[in-house]
């Protein structure tokens, strides 16, 4: 092989000369020409997709999924060097699994016989960059791929004319667009953020003289791919050009994508949107279900932003989480009652998560808001083989510490991943002179949340 000869050059022609694993070929023709074609799983999978919904800034746990009565009993009452802080809200059974949730999310409680919750989720450090980071990318340190990206890269997407990772986010939150970010995989792989409202994506609607605009892209095009031809080892120059050939598609299916002009009266009401609007997480949800439909890979929605009160992050108050919970309970438990009856939960990961929770004790007995507390919190994912309802974990009395079946957030990556069907020791990327990966140098698949 000259050095001239590309890795293009002879899969084509293995791919002309050879009848051996045609299969094969054509996969590895296919990735080679269209980074984003959908790909095999590594191994069977579970689930197809990933709805991620983010609870930006730091959930409390002891006041959402996991009431502690005893915290309740003790309020006020010294610990250590501070004083215990038990919940404005008091916790309910739910569903036939009779798993106990904070009243404040009744709806998401009514699903629980679809969930399997996690009480004793934990990460490295209690401040919103680094945790944010993490929850994300795997690291704490620096921005690294977001697991959207690191689904795409893995998965493809079965719609060329939608990005494989979308991202609704109103806001921007804490991390900002490094919580959709690509770093050092090919850009084609990053988020694509829809802000709700009148243009979701700006430049969408294709101009009156679409005919020209297709002619000038053709000519672009062309000398684009001769350029590129030129520089064959250039990821990044193909990746340019790649994000340009989704962005042309999508002016054809992304604005009826985004439009629920169509949806009938019941389903408004099942996400508790009102006809006509274009924004809230109702909408978001909504979108989210039609996304998924249409191939998307991995959909993600944020609820909050830098504001304090439009985000999770009650360190004045925690009665911020009631106007938190309430804008989001009614849509979230109707994306799943939705997507159970179009037949698409049994195959899509729907992941409840928040970079921390919060500490139920404070230094002083009068404090109104809790600080942040990375050492235990909750999250819970529906759908895609994980076990419905279900609870794993627990975090000790007074909700402070995991009292028993940790899950690291690499963890809970790795079995997030291992569902869709990717070995997270495997889906791996060559950066720097080492290999990367979304769970670092660790976690384990926690089998026992999954069938």
């Amino acid at each position: 092989m000259t050095s001239k000869t590309s890795r293009r050059t002879v899969i084509r022609s293995l791919a002309g000369a050879s009848m051996l694993l045609p299969g094969m070929l054509q996969q590895m023709l296919a990735a080679e020409t269209d980074p984003l074609a959908p790909r095999d799983p590594m191994f069977p999978a579970k689930a197809k997709r990933v709805i991620f919904l983010y609870m930006s800034g730091g959930v409390s746990h002891v006041d959402t999924f996991d009431p502690r009565p005893k915290l309740a009993a003790d309020h006020h009452k010294p610990y250590k060097q501070e004083f215990l802080h038990g919940s404005p809200w008091v916790g309910k059974r739910y569903a036939k699994c009779d798993t106990e949730v904070s009243e404040l999310f009744p709806h998401i409680g009514s699903m629980m016989d679809d969930i399997c919750l996690i009480r004793s989720m934990y990460n490295d450090i209690p401040n919103h960059p680094q945790a944010i980071l993490q929850v994300h990318g795997g690291s704490t340190v620096q921005p690294r791929p977001s697991m959207g990206s690191w689904v795409s890269y893995g998965l493809g997407t079965t719609n060329k004319d939608l990005p494989s990772y979308v991202v609704l986010a109103p806001e921007v939150p804490y991390g900002g667009s490094a919580v959709w970010d690509s770093s050092f995989l090919p850009a084609f792989h990053q988020g694509v953020r829809v802000i709700p409202g009148q243009e979701a994506i700006p430049n969408m609607t294709r101009p009156g003289y679409a005919d020209i605009q297709d002619m000038d892209l053709g000519l672009i095009n062309f000398f684009n791919q001769r350029h590129l031809n030129q520089h064959d080892a250039d990821r990044t120059l193909a990746a340019r050009i790649k994000t340009f050939e989704t962005a042309y598609r999508m002016q054809k299916e992304a604005p009826e994508v985004f439009d629920i002009s169509k949806e009938s009266e019941s389903t408004l009401q099942l996400y508790g949107v009102e006809r006509g609007t274009n924004k809230g997480f109702g909408w978001m949800c909504l979108v989210a279900r039609r996304l998924a439909e249409r191939g998307v890979r991995f959909v993600e929605l944020i609820d909050g932003g830098y504001d304090k009160y439009t985000n999770w992050d009650s360190h004045l108050d925690i009665r911020m989480h009631e106007p938190r919970a309430k804008a989001t309970d009614v849509p979230i438990a109707g994306l799943l009652r939705d997507l159970k009856s179009r037949g698409m939960l049994e195959d899509t990961l729907v992941v409840w998560t928040t970079e921390f929770g919060r500490n139920p004790a404070d230094a002083s007995p009068d404090e109104e808001g809790r600080r942040h507390h990375s050492a235990v919190y909750s999250s819970w994912v529906a759908g895609g083989g994980f076990k419905g309802g279900t609870v794993y974990g627990a975090s000790d009395d007074y909700g402070i510490t995991v009292a028993n079946n940790p899950v690291h957030i690499h963890d809970f990556q790795a079995t997030l991943l291992n569902q869709l069907g990717l070995d997270h020791t495997k889906l791996t990327f060559r950066h720097a002179g080492r290999d990367y990966r979304l769970t670092d140098v660790s976690g384990h698949v926690v089998r026992e949340l999954v069938s």
